[in-house]
Parts: C-alpha cells; sequence; structure tokens
C-alpha cells in the first residue's frame, strides 16, 4: 500500500530542506536520488539503477545517471547548469534504447536536476512540469507514478464557455433594466439561445438569425420585440402551414417544434443599446459551447442571496467527469476495449448486443438544475456509442445513417424546482444531441439532422423531496441515478426547505442537523432499494465527516446499503460568475455488494484535476478502507479520561471582549477595573499569539462595579443586547449583563485545543493554559489533562485519526469533543510507556520554550518548524505508539485502520460492526 499523501509531502519538505544548498553533481547525485525515492517511501535500488550502459548515436558508449526501465530516466547536473542540456542527453539515451531494440525499456518520464530545480517531463501525455527544489511538496503529485498511484486527468473547461456566458449575462441585465423580467425573460433567453446555435452549427443555415435582425429590424431596436415574435410563431409553424407572403429569411427557417417555441409571450421593448447587446451574442460563434453552459447562464442572472437560498451550483464539466466515470463509464469504456480486442466470429455479435444495451440506459437526475449532468452523461454515451458503431461498421458504406443511433434525449429524466432551469435542461439537451449528430455525421460522411424535435429528455417542475421518482420514471425502468442535489447547511435552509426534510427524515431532531444534500441520499435509498441501481451524488464534505456520519450513514448501513466508490475531499469548481467555493465528496453507493471499490484521493495543493487511485474491499462512511464502522456522536470520553468541553460563550453583542487598545484604554480610565481584565484566547489567539481581552466579572464586587461607570456602560449594552436575541435562554440571561452566557471556565490548569486549525500541519497545537486565562468558545478545554493527555494528542497517532473523523471548516480541521471521545487511547499502557511518553511530551514543550519570540504558527509551519520541535515530535511519536504495539507503524493509512480496529474491540459490544471489509493493494487499471 503507497504511503499517504500528507506523509510524502511532509518527507518532501525535509528532503528540500536538506538538500537546499549542495552543489556537486559527481559528489552527491547518487545519494540525492536515493533520498528523493525515500520521499515517496521507496527503495530506489528495488526499483532503479545507477549508470545504465546505453550507446549513443555517435556509436559511444554513454551511462544514463538513473534508470527505472519503461518507467523514468533520471538525469543530473550540477547546480546552475543547463536543463536543457540534461533533456537533450537524455533524449539522446532514449534513441539509443530503440536503436538497440530495447523499447519495452523506454521510459515514460524523465525527469532532470541540478539540485535547485526539477524538471518532470511526461512522455505519452507531452507535457513539462518545472520548479525549485524548494517546491516539490507542491508538486509531488507529479510524481504519483513513483509511489505506484494512479491518476486520473480532467479536462479543464474550455475558456469560451465563460465567455459566452458574460455576453448572455450582459443581454439578460439591459432586458431586465428595461422592465423585461420574470417567466417571459427567462422564455425569451431560452430561445434566443436556441436560435443563436442554431444558426452556428447547421440547423439554421448560417448567420439566419444575425442577418434577419440586421436587415430586418431598426436600429433604435423599436420594431426589434415584435419581429423577434414573429420569428419565434414561424420557427413553431411546420413548413406547409405558413403563410405565402413571408419574407424568405422567415419562410426558409426549418419547423423546431419540441415546444420550444409554442407559448406566446408578451414583446420586449427594444431600445438601441439593447438591440446591439444581442447582435454581441450574435457575433459570437456559438458552435464551440458546451450545452452545460447553459448552466453557468441560470446562475449568472440569479442574485448571490438566492444562490446560496436555492443551493443551486454549476459544476464544471471536469467535476461532473468525476461522477459519471467512476459510476459508469469507465467500465463501459472498458468492456468496449475488451471486445473491439476479441478475435473471433463472435465479435460483431458481442459488439451489437453492447450496442443495443447502451440503447437501453436510463438515467435519472432527481436534482437536474439546468440539467449540466444529464448533458454530460448524454455526450459522453453517444461518443462512446460513435466508436462503437465504428468498431462494427469500419469502413463500410452505411446507407442512411439516422438508422444507426439508438442512443437518444428521451432516456434522460430530470427533476427541478426551478421552472426556468427546467426549461434550460430541455432545452440543452436537444442542443448536444445535435452537436452529437454532427459527430456522428462526420465519422460517416452524411449529414444528420433531428428536425422536426420529435423525442425530448423528460424533466419534470417539481420539488424532487415531494414526489414520488417512480412517477418520472419507474425504478424497474431506470439504470442510474446521479447528480448534484443543493448544498445547503442546516443553519441556511428556507422554510420550505426545513419542512422538506421533516417530510423526508421525519421529525427526529439529529436529522434535522443533517445538511440538505442528505434527503437526496434517503430519497434514492426509497427509490433503489431492493435494486441492482448504482446512485452517485456529489456532496458537501460534511456528511462524510463529524456528527453527520453517524446519523446519515447510520441509517443508510444498516438498511443494507454499501459505498462503492468515493471520491475523497475536492475543491468544487464553478465557471458561472459570483464563483462559489465548496469542498465537496462525491459518494456513490446502492443497496448491493460489490467485490472491488475505488477511493480517488485529490491532491491539497494540486488543482483538483489529478486523483490518485485505490482499489479496495471496503471503503466505510469515513471514507477510509475498512469495516463498515460508524462513529457515534459520544459526549463522554473513555472511562478514567479527563472530559473535554467547549470554553465560554459571552453572547454579549461585542461588548465584553475587547481589543488590547480598547483593554488598555479602560485600565487607564478606569484603574479599578484592571482586576477584571483577562486574557481572552480562542483557537485564533492560541494559535497565533493574539492579543483579546475580556471582562470577566464573575466575582466582581457591586460596590466596585458602580465605581466603574465605563465598565457598566458595555454591561448595560450587554443587555440589550441579549433582550433583542430571538433566542428565549439568551433572552433570560439579560437578566445576568456582568456574565458570560456559558460559563465553563476551570479553576486550575487545562489543556487547550484550538477548535479549527490549518490542515497544513502536521500536528494541531496544543498548550497548557492557567485558570486567569479565559478559555472561548472556539477552544476545546481538556481540565485535569496532564503531560501523558498532552503528549498522546500531539503525536502522529493521534493526527491519523483527526484527519479521518475531525469536521472540516473548508479545508481545516474543525475539532470537537466527539473526536476526544472516540479516540481509542491505548489499552493498557505500562509505567514504564507512561513515563517515556511524559519524558518526550516534556522535550517537546522544552523545544517549543526554546523559540519564547514564535507564535504556535511559527513554530508548526510546515516550513518553519524548527528541527529540534521537529526532532522532539519524532521521539514523542515513537513513545506513543510504542503504548500501542511493538511493531512500528508506517503510514497513516496503517495507523487509521489500526485504531479503527482497536475502536471497534473497545466498544464492543455496544458498537455493532455492520459488514466488513479488507485491504488491498492499489492496482487500478485507469
Amino acid at each position: 500500500m503507497p504511503i499517504s499523501w500528507n506523509e510524502i509531502r511532509q518527507n518532501a519538505i525535509a528532503f528540500s530542506k536538506e538538500w537546499a544548498t549542495e552543489q556537486r553533481e559527481e559528489a552527491e547525485a547518487k545519494s540525492f536520488w536515493d533520498e528523493f525515492f525515500k520521499v515517496f517511501g521507496i527503495k530506489r535500488r528495488t526499483v532503479a539503477s545507477f549508470e545504465e550502459p546505453v550507446k549513443k548515436l555517435s556509436g559511444q558508449w554513454g551511462f544514463i545517471d538513473l534508470f527505472w526501465k519503461g518507467t523514468l530516466l533520471a538525469e543530473h547536473k550540477s547546480r546552475g547548469k543547463s536543463l536543457e542540456k540534461a533533456h537533450a542527453q537524455a533524449m539522446d539515451y532514449i534513441q539509443g534504447l530503440k536503436n538497440e531494440n530495447r523499447d519495452k525499456e523506454i521510459p515514460r518520464y524523465i525527469v532532470e536536476s541540478d539540485f535547485a530545480r526539477l524538471a518532470l517531463h511526461d512522455l505519452e501525455e507531452g507535457s513539462t512540469a518545472e520548479f525549485p527544489l524548494a517546491e516539490l511538496h507542491k508538486n509531488v503529485h507529479q510524481f504519483a507514478f513513483i509511489p505506484g498511484y494512479k491518476q486520473h486527468v480532467f479536462a479543464d473547461q474550455d475558456p469560451i464557455n465563460i465567455e459566452a456566458v458574460e455576453r448572455l449575462g450582459g443581454l439578460h441585465d439591459e432586458l431586465e433594466a428595461g422592465g423585461f423580467s420574470g417567466h417571459d425573460l427567462e422564455r425569451f433567453l431560452v430561445r434566443v439561445l436556441f436560435c443563436l446555435f442554431a444558426e452556428d452549427t447547421g440547423l439554421f443555415e448560417r448567420d439566419a438569425f444575425t442577418l434577419f435582425i440586421e436587415n430586418h429590424t431598426a436600429e433604435d431596436g423599436s420594431d426589434l420585440g415584435p419581429k423577434l415574435d414573429q420569428l419565434f410563431r414561424v420557427l413553431n409553424q411546420p413548413e406547409d402551414k405558413r403563410q405565402a407572403n413571408l419574407l424568405e429569411e422567415l419562410a426558409d427557417l426549418p419547423y423546431v417544434n419540441g415546444d420550444l417555441f409554442a407559448e406566446r409571450l408578451d414583446f420586449a421593448e427594444f431600445n438601441r443599446k439593447m438591440r446591439n447587446e444581442l447582435l454581441t451574442c450574435c457575433r459570437f460563434d456559438w458552435s464551440r459551447i458546451s450545452p452545460a453552459v447553459f448552466g453557468s447562464l441560470f446562475q449568472s442572472v440569479m442574485l448571490p442571496k438566492e444562490r446560496r437560498q436555492v443551493g443551486a451550483h454549476y459544476t464544471s464539466e471536469r467535476d461532473i467527469l468525476k461522477l459519471v466515470r467512476s459510476l459508469f463509464l469507465d467500465e463501459l469504456k472498458a468492456e468496449f476495449a475488451h471486445l473491439v480486442a476479441t478475435k473471433g466470429t463472435q465479435r460483431g455479435a458481442r459488439l451489437t448486443d453492447f450496442h443495443r444495451q447502451l440503447g437501453e440506459l436510463k438515467f435519472l437526475d432527481p436534482a437536474c438544475g439546468c440539467g449540466n449532468f444529464l448533458v454530460i452523461t448524454y455526450r459522453e454515451l453517444r461518443l462512446l456509442e460513435i466508436d462503437v458503431l465504428k468498431a462494427l461498421h469500419g469502413a463500410q458504406q452505411v446507407t442512411d445513417i439516422q438508422f444507426l443511433s439508438l442512443v437518444d434525449v428521451d432516456a434522460f429524466f430530470g427533476i427541478e424546482i426551478g421552472e426556468f432551469p427546467a426549461q434550460i435542461a430541455q432545452v440543452a439537451m436537444w442542443l448536444i444531441d445535435h452537436q452529437m449528430n454532427q459527430k456522428l455525421s462526420e465519422a460517416f460522411g452524411q449529414y444528420f439532422v433531428r428536425l422536426p424535435l420529435r423525442k425530448s429528455a423528460t424533466i419534470r417542475h417539481a420539488n424532487a423531496l415531494r414526489i414520488d421518482w417512480n412517477s418520472v420514471l419507474p425504478a424497474e425502468k431506470c439504470s442510474y441515478v446521479l447528480g448534484n442535489p443543493p448544498f445547503v447547511g442546516h443553519q441556511w435552509r428556507t422554510d420550505e426547505q426545513q419542512q422538506d426534510m421533516a417530510v423526508v427524515w421525519g421529525e427526529d431532531g439529529r436529522f434535522g442537523r443533517l445538511d440538505y444534500v442528505t434527503a437526496w441520499y434517503r430519497k434514492a435509498a426509497d427509490f433503489v432499494s431492493n435494486s441492482l441501481i448504482p446512485c452517485a451524488f456529489v456532496s458537501t464534505n460534511s456528511i462524510c465527516q463529524g456528527e453527520q456520519v453517524a446519523t446519515l450513514w447510520g441509517w443508510l448501513l444498516t438498511r443494507g446499503f454499501k459505498i462503492h466508490f468515493a471520491h475523497r475531499t475536492f475543491e468544487w469548481q464553478s465557471e458561472a460568475r459570483g464563483k462559489a467555493h465548496v469542498h465537496c465528496v462525491i459518494v456513490g453507493f446502492g443497496h448491493f455488494d460489490k467485490p472491488a471499490k475505488r477511493i480517488y484521493d485529490y491532491e491539497v495543493y494540486a488543482s483538483g484535476q489529478q486523483a490518485a487511485v485505490t482499489e479496495c474491499a471496503n471503503i466505510n462512511p469515513d471514507l477510509v478502507v475498512g469495516a463498515d464502522l460508524v462513529l457515534p456522536s459520544r459526549t463522554d470520553p473513555r472511562p478514567g479520561y479527563p472530559q473535554m468541553k467547549k470554553g465560554s460563550q459571552p453572547t454579549d453583542g461585542g461588548n465584553l471582549v475587547l481589543t488590547r487598545q480598547e483593554r488598555d484604554d479602560l485600565a487607564t480610565a478606569e484603574p479599578l477595573a484592571e482586576q477584571w481584565l483577562r486574557p481572552y484566547l480562542g483557537g485564533e489567539e492560541l494559535i497565533n499569539d493574539g492579543d483579546r481581552w475580556c471582562l470577566w466579572l464573575r466575582d466582581a464586587d457591586p460596590s466596585e462595579l458602580r465605581q466603574c461607570p465605563r465598565v457598566l456602560a458595555r454591561v448595560q449594552l450587554v443587555r440589550e443586547a441579549r433582550l433583542k436575541s430571538p433566542t428565549k435562554s439568551v433572552q433570560e440571561d439579560a437578566g445576568r449583563p456582568t456574565l458570560f452566557t456559558q460559563d465553563r471556565q476551570p479553576d486550575s490548569p487545562y489543556l487547550a485545543v484550538p477548535e479549527v486549525s490549518s490542515i497544513r500541519r502536521k500536528y494541531i497545537p496544543i498548550a497548557f493554559l492557567k485558570p486567569s486565562i479565559i478559555g472561548s468558545n472556539k477552544l476545546q478545554m481538556i481540565v485535569g489533562g496532564t503531560i501523558f493527555h498532552f503528549g498522546a494528542l500531539s503525536s502522529v497517532l493521534h493526527m491519523a485519526w483527526v484527519r479521518v473523523v475531525a469536521g472540516k471548516l473548508k479545508s481545516d480541521f474543525s475539532y470537537s469533543p466527539s473526536v476526544y471521545n472516540n479516540f481509542p487511547w491505548p489499552e493498557a499502557p505500562t509505567d514504564k510507556q507512561r513515563e517515556a511518553v511524559e519524558a518526550k511530551a516534556q522535550a517537546v514543550l522544552d523545544a517549543r520554550a526554546k523559540f519564547p519570540q514564535s507564535s504556535l504558527a511559527d513554530l508548526y509551519d510546515p516550513l518553519t518548524m524548527p528541527q529540534a520541535l521537529q526532532k522532539a515530535h519524532a521521539e514523542l511519536d515513537k513513545a506513543v505508539e510504542a503504548c500501542y504495539r511493538k511493531a512500528a507503524f508506517h503510514t497513516d493509512r496503517e495507523r487509521v485502520e489500526f485504531l479503527f480496529a482497536l475502536y471497534e474491540k473497545l466498544t464492543a459490544p455496544l458498537t455493532a460492526n455492520i459488514g466488513t471489509g479488507k485491504r488491498k493493494r492499489a492496482t487500478g487499471d485507469e
């Protein structure tokens, strides 16, 4: 099993530091490459050799610096020497290998270095990545082939699509500013979009729409509205039903049908500027856009407030393909490749049967928005079908290609709550169908167009959480369920969305705290129950982290559902105006099991285009390889261990908390108040040496308070702020305005853990605090925490646990008492083992103390962490892990799997093991 990316990244940082000043190729190049392979957990001598002899084109023998047959060739130069020269030398060696008939040994990758820089060339993809050695940790994903990770590469969205959206957004804004809005504006825009696309893709004569506007409407725009209304009516009429005296440009337009132009709309009252905006759109080449861009149009015309409440997001094609490929496309392509390679008389029959199966597939997106997932799915299925048809017919002459395609838009079904996006989804499916018909025409040399429109995707305008999905597509006819349901946390839900959750999940308070997206999981579970229908949704990563795991997945697992594949957290990409930034997962699941499952891992420092793929026997709800174990939201730790609780919360309208300047001003004006001014630390202040203070009036003498009018003024403001609160308990606390609403401050020293900490750090910075330092509600406190507890929680073993089970705030850790309470402490450490941990933990504190001017943020930054502190932590890690077992742990994955197994043992029979799964070495075929 490859080591984790987190470990690789930490190794890369250490490697870069160690080799930052080396100069000499001859003296140290071999050591450099030995250590380089160790970054990825690989012993160089097991895969690669030095000084491989090769006869060059000149006839002389040369020696490759480092050679991994069939995979990698490395050339090294002294610092400052030309890497281009190294590359030329490498290519010379490759030609030499070819001349010696050693083709199977020719590597895919070439890497060059002069100690200061690294350049990696992928000869298969034709790509190059060059960067300073100091940035190796940011680029380790480029070397995924070394530890054995497989990679997916997802294409970026074509920038042309974004330009198209901006032009359409400009037209929309001008029309709306002129008072043309609502349903008529939305329907009008959909029609204009169809016409723009049609004239650039052969559905209309070239520029037919543009020339009609330019030649037959007034330049001031005064008659453009009624003229367009006339054009739309013509498109809704069969040619033989049209009036004889129509303009030739209108009479030549095809009959479209499909209900797109059936409804009569009010005229849009244009002016010169509006007409010019429309003509600007006309001058764009719409043949180059993806119909999925219609979703971006939808988002571009929504207000930010509406976007948050509806939870609608336009997903890039790259991210859609992550789901589509994992759910079904990769399997279909693999099956097709196998059939193509088949020899014998049965090849044609098997391909024909495979083609028939493609034509029978049916897809449901129960939150389809503007149809982006349906559009991309249809496109990919049609492209695969074209490949199948080429394999079946080859160079044969096909009489009529209109009978070749078995995949059509009527196999696609969606449910969408918004009327406008539902319209866009249906039109987008027609447009992608036309693009695919053009592809088919190109493949077989015949023109093929489906006009008038006879079939359409079924897009139900309805609330998917209030209807039976079987009324849209009966489950017995469905092949796959997929999509991107709304991203709305429980605190952002509208009243209607709250009611939706109650309808789907009931009134149980546990379910009320689930993200809105989980309602689609529940509906999907009901829909596919007792079937072999696979499902996959893009979701916020919170459903696989923290408290939601036990609630959602506990419900699903106990009913027999299994996770088939998972894309671990990646940054969701939007191509629309006003981009949203969300960290997502993709989870594939069903009411049946599969023998082989896949986890896709994305690099934290990468762009989200590459995924390392691990095959395994089982994926648990925390998206870890292992048994289906669900961690409950425990309120108490293991017996014998101290309680963790949140710090104190003021709920004061900002009047009991002060900046350093406010604190000093108050102490100067009212010296008597200084006795009540205490340092006030949350996670941010603990880590970054923040300087916040608070008025701590728990035991303040009333007679002294009355002598401090500034303090009393603040207390009065606290009272007023609480009285205005919509929360009843806060209103009641207005009667004690001198006190925090939640006072959990201990009277003895305590161990402080920041609630939020950067995922970049190898360890969460933890510290001991005096009782005189007030811990805020953004700090977790362990009263009675000892140096042993500090040592265990400051270890790499505990951090491996945190990375999996803690919640996330964006990409930062969100540490809760439940993470601590569920942590499997060592079963029975001996006194000697405890003493070793305590001694090494004290050494960590001592190493910190050597740098009194540095904050915890400085000390634990992976780029600036002092060597003394690194060494102290490494020794502490060994001492903590020795409390668990004699054998050393080698990877975070090994640590996590061990801890989950120990947790299961410690909690049995209180926690049942739902299902089993064994780890298997990654072998992915992608």
